[in-house]
């Protein structure tokens, strides 16, 4: 009897498979359950577990109350994050980080291997290396992951990607040359990193997490500089003349 019913399985998804590659779907969509039951003439577990391996493979996906289509499953969770994006000002995403990242330097400064702290060093070559902006934000997010994900939590780690995501964003991206463009900030942002792994690779929780507070105030400062320019009818010359006059005065301050 057993055979007889992985006999009708196997029928079931041959036949559903045909029916799939098709393409006489309408908008997609199999037939319900019952429906594919009649047509093959198996039984609805058959049916039903030829549906499951096909799910499996990626075939289909199923939405309850819906009813079950041809394809990937959709990004719901890409939409959300999408929505996001739409109603998240760069300050909204750089308060997040502030709270979450130095937490997550701390965490890798306990947890990190060795191999770990190798990568993100090479990934700190990279955004040096790199002369447009495009590649240095790109290895930059793939710096801050490296660390987020050395600190040993998933739910930290899945918090950080929807952050991450909205960075890549055109309008993100935009603003962040901006701000390149209008400061000196590029070999201090450099010499933060370094600091952030020394401290991460000295086992030093409360270092590691300052030096990557003090990385992201510095960043914030700059994005709040680069899209006040328009407002204030400054150049990006004399933002950075302004700039470097402040950072005189701070090392003066601080000497």
């Amino acid at each position: 009897m057993s055979e007889t019913f992985h006999d009708n399985s196997a029928y079931a998804l041959e036949r559903l498979r045909t029916l799939i590659g098709s393409g006489d779907l309408a908008d997609g969509k199999l037939p319900t359950e019952r429906a594919l039951t009649e047509t093959l003439g198996v039984g609805r577990r058959s049916v039903r577990r030829a549906l499951e391996v096909l799910e499996s493979e990626g075939l289909i996906w199923r939405r309850q109350g819906a009813g079950t289509f041809v394809g990937e499953k959709p990004d719901e969770w890409g939409s959300h994050v999408d929505a996001l994006v739409d109603g998240t000002d760069i300050m909204e995403i750089m308060e997040v980080r502030l709270r979450i990242e130095p937490q997550l330097a701390q965490l890798a400064a306990m947890r990190a291997k060795p191999a770990e702290i190798e990568r993100m060093r090479m990934l700190v070559e990279k955004i040096e290396d790199r002369t447009d902006a495009d590649a240095k934000e790109l290895w930059d997010g793939e710096l801050h992951r490296q660390i987020a994900k050395s600190a040993g939590n998933q739910l930290f780690l899945s918090i950080f990607d929807v952050v991450n995501r909205i960075r890549q964003d055109a309008a993100w991206q935009a603003i962040r040359e901006r701000a390149r463009r209008a400061g000196s900030s590029v070999e201090a942002s450099h010499q933060q990193h370094h600091l952030i792994i020394d401290a991460i690779e000295a086992r030093d929780p409360g270092r590691a997490g300052e030096a990557m507070r003090q990385h992201l105030l510095m960043h914030q400062e700059r994005l709040i500089r680069a899209t006040s320019l328009d407002a204030s009818g400054m150049t990006e010359t004399q933002s950075t003349a302004l700039e470097i006059v402040e950072d005189d005065d701070r090392l003066i301050t601080s000497s």
